[in-house]
């Protein structure tokens, strides 16, 4: 039995086990339904293997949904709810679906604390874009379901949207590069993407080929002149995105950073050393992916 070829990426299923949706379309032992859970920690590395020492494909942040196919030796085998991804997370990060998220993170970052009291050492930080449930308020700070509490004005309710994607770009200038990195303590190119696009209430896949096939219309590959703020510009594994006609902002690996430069000195350092010419410019409309 043949079957068009899948994306890995996204796929929950390997030679012994798959998602039950799956059965009839790939070659597995066994079929099971996903278990609704949440990641219950700030945040946590997603894992092609289970295994420590695997590279990071990308993170999953407090509040993620996510459906559970395995708990076994540690990991917790998944699909992230929020772009399909497929792969392994520590298993002490999953918890269960419910209390489902309140409240998001508008701060770049933001402590934990055990009370509401900011000379109370801290437990951690949530960074920019992390979902959490909050049962109550105690005079500035929201008491979480898990007894922490956090300063509210760092917060925002689940429906809020900041419709400047660029402009949350820009807040990560000086963030670390960080390869599978979607947070403000380390992002990669793609990373830097999603999480502006989905802090304006945008959809937007994972990783830059992704990206580069789903997002916005194309725009001529010949008018670099024709860009404006929002747009993305994409290589063969890298984009980045303008912040008007001449400046591109991108995490990247020649400055390891989240870093502005001018559009035209990034094409020419990018086309002569890592990753060849611009391969498609593309412009997202404000209602894209919603």
């Amino acid at each position: 039995m043949t079957h068009p070829a899948r994306d890995p990426r996204l796929t929950p299923a390997r030679p012994d086990l798959a998602d039950i949706a799956l059965e009839g379309l790939v070659e597995a032992e066994r079929f099971v339904a996903g278990a609704p859970g949440r990641v219950r920690v700030p945040s946590a590395p997603l894992r092609r293997t289970p295994r420590l020492n695997s590279g990071i494909d990308t993170e999953a942040v407090m509040g993620d949904a996510v459906s559970v196919y395995e708990v076994k030796d540690g990991f917790a085998y998944v699909q992230l709810a929020h772009d399909g991804y497929v792969g392994y997370l520590p298993a002490e990060a999953v918890g269960a679906a419910e209390p489902a998220p309140t409240h998001r993170v508008r701060a770049l970052r933001t402590f934990l604390y055990p009370a509401p009291d900011l000379k109370r050492p801290n437990r951690g930080h949530l960074g920019l874009g992390s979902a959490l449930a909050a049962e109550g308020r105690e005079g500035d700070y929201l008491r979480l379901a898990d007894g922490s509490f956090v300063f509210a004005p760092h917060c925002e309710p689940v429906g809020w949207r900041e419709p400047d994607a660029a402009g949350t770009a820009e807040r990560l200038v000086g963030t670390p590069y960080l390869w599978g990195g979607r947070t403000s303590l380390g992002l990669d190119c793609s990373g830097l993407v999603q999480l502006a696009l989905e802090l304006a209430g945008l959809a937007c896949p994972r990783d830059t080929d992704q990206q580069e096939r789903a997002l916005g219309q194309p725009l001529p590959l010949d008018d670099l002149g024709g860009l404006r703020r929002g747009d993305l510009v994409f290589w063969r594994g890298h984009v980045g995105m303008m912040l008007d006609a001449g400046r591109l902002i991108h995490a990247n690996g020649h400055h390891m950073a989240v870093a502005v430069e001018p559009l035209a000195a990034a094409v020419a350092r990018i086309r002569e050393n890592s990753y060849g010419p611009v391969t498609s410019l593309r412009r997202i409309s404000p209602s894209a992916g919603s």
